[in-house]
């Protein structure tokens, strides 16, 4: 009996300090962005991002040359990946796909050459690069070349899995200012535009590259197809040198049509809200919007507005917010505008974005200005209230001196703004600091050794984040009157199991009264 009581007076000393908490900020991992404009191929982001860039501005992680190129990024498992335009020994330029360090923006590798880099139809200049964004799925990365090439590729080391070439298979086209569209994933199928009669639009199995239909005589344009539900019915939506032309997924068979006037800078892709379907083209051609119903097994389309020779989108997509779009309008003088999808009444414009790009993020309008400035503006439609602004890129990083031209999308992921022109890229940490829950420490009799098991949780019970276990440090001491500095760190094995950190002290079965603290480094 005296043992039994000796042994409970040494847990009630081991337990003296079970609480430890460190008053600090933990990043949480949130989506990727697989996509061009994204998951969901419209330009918006589910992420909380800080806004207060005056009080505290974007954090630049790094900042790192790029070779040319207008393709933008796609994000997953902790990488980026773009398409760049690099020399060949003895070769003219090819185009590449590279995968880079999201948390470095060091290169982690650079496919093989995946076809020609030439631009002969008065392209943007010497840092003309790929228009093409790659796609994202799992350990697998799709590329669609200038040229019609398609490649999946291993997102681990950029081996080519499969490829399928549009022209010499299909006998595709290459249009003028060759191809800027992306290729599309939906399910287990991507999507991609031809320019052939009977087979323009195009879907293959992603796993193996198998054709899984081919149909239309639709020829493309450089807009990227998107996929969305619209009137309650899962669709693909080209915008085609015909018009809008609507598809389902698994057998390419035509849902609706909207005929809409060709441009050679179609190439903004279609915006989808509330049922309708928004399309534009510059040189002249205007924009519309198309409303679409369903009747039974039918859908039906009719025409909301149309206006020609306005409100003309050059690349840049907008977006669609709350009944309203916001976009980038005009050719060679641009302006940020609000339109209502419902009506196409334009309600404000303002200067000064050049040929720049939008995305919406945390309840603002994401622009970023052809010279490398990025404003978060108010999605209001009654004025245009700019909340924050903030110089993303400079040129000083571009291969071509004082070059800057943004006219790449950025992408969103992680609490961090991807930002890239044709010669550089940027990483910005703008992520919301979240609350680290306090830690608890808990012990109980080991098992043979008679010592101690100390167990080292969450105060409220959940898992413990494993990025938190390297900054996690036990300390013990038998004599309180000591200072903290004089306590000894333990470093005895530790073992995660059922989010909790667990770990053996053999020395309290020798010690008549041991004390413990756990400290977390930020």
């Amino acid at each position: 009996m005296k043992a039994q009581l000796r042994t409970s007076r040494e847990i009630f000393f081991n337990l003296l300090l079970a609480y430890s908490v460190f008053s600090g900020a933990l990043r949480i991992r949130a989506a990727d962005w697989p996509q061009y404009r994204g998951s969901n191929h419209d330009g918006i982001s589910t992420e909380v991002i800080r806004t207060n860039w005056a009080a505290e501005a974007p954090r630049q992680n790094w900042k790192v040359p790029m070779d040319p190129g207008l393709s933008s990024f796609s994000v997953s498992g902790g990488r980026i990946f773009t398409m760049v335009r690099r020399p060949v020994s003895g070769q003219q330029d090819q185009e590449f796909c590279v995968a880079m360090s999201a948390d470095t923006g060091q290169e982690s590798w650079a496919s093989a050459p995946l076809g020609l880099a030439d631009y002969p139809d008065g392209g943007v200049g010497t840092d003309d690069g790929p228009r093409s964004t790659p796609s994202i799925d799992g350990d697998r990365v799709y590329v669609l070349t200038s040229y019609l090439r398609l490649y999946c590729l291993n997102a681990t080391n950029g081996a080519t899995v499969w490829s399928r070439d549009l022209v010499t298979e299909y006998g595709s086209s290459v249009i003028a200012w060759q191809s800027a569209a992306s290729p599309l994933i939906d399910g287990e199928l991507i999507f991609v535009h031809g320019a052939v009669a009977n087979k323009s639009l195009l879907a293959f199995h992603k796993t193996d590259g198998t054709e899984a239909w081919k149909g239309q005589s639709d020829v493309m344009t450089q807009a990227s197809p998107v996929a969305a539900t619209i009137a309650g019915v899962r669709q693909i939506v080209f915008f085609a040198q015909s018009g809008l032309v609507s598809v389902a997924p698994d057998t390419g068979s035509v849902l609706w049509r909207y005929p809409f006037t060709f441009s050679v800078s179609t190439a903004a892709s279609p915006v989808v809200g509330d049922d309708t379907v928004y399309c534009s083209a510059t040189y002249g051609m205007g924009a519309g919007a198309v409303h679409i119903t369903s009747s039974g097994n039918q859908l039906a389309t009719n025409q909301v507005w149309r206006t020609p020779g306005a409100n003309m989108n050059h690349w840049a997509t907008p977006v669609f917010q709350n009944g309203h779009i916001y976009g980038v309008y005009g050719e060679s003088s641009t302006t940020l505008r609000c339109v209502e999808m419902a009506t196409g009444t334009e309600k404000w414009r303002q200067g000064g974005v050049g040929l720049g790009e939008v995305l919406f993020v945390s309840g603002h309008v994401l622009v970023l200005t052809d010279n490398g400035y990025l404003l978060l503006v108010k999605p209001d439609p009654a004025a245009y209230t700019e909340v924050a602004r903030f110089r993303a890129l400079d040129g000083s990083q571009s291969s071509f001196p004082g070059l800057v031209r943004c006219w790449n999308v950025p992408a969103i992921s992680d609490g961090r703004i991807y930002v890239r022109s044709t010669t550089e890229a940027v990483c910005l940490d703008v992520s919301v600091p979240q609350p680290v829950q306090p830690l608890k420490l808990d012990g109980a009799l080991s098992g043979g050794s008679g010592g101690f098991q100390l167990r080292i949780g969450n105060a409220d019970g959940s898992p413990l984040d494993t990025n938190r276990i390297a900054n996690i440090d036990v300390f013990a001491t038998a004599d309180l009157t000591l200072g903290l500095n004089s306590w000894l760190k333990l470093t005895n094995p530790v073992v995660l199991a059922n989010g909790q950190l667990r770990l053996d002290d053999p020395q309290s079965a020798t010690t008549p009264q041991r004390f413990f603290r756990v400290e977390e480094r930020p």
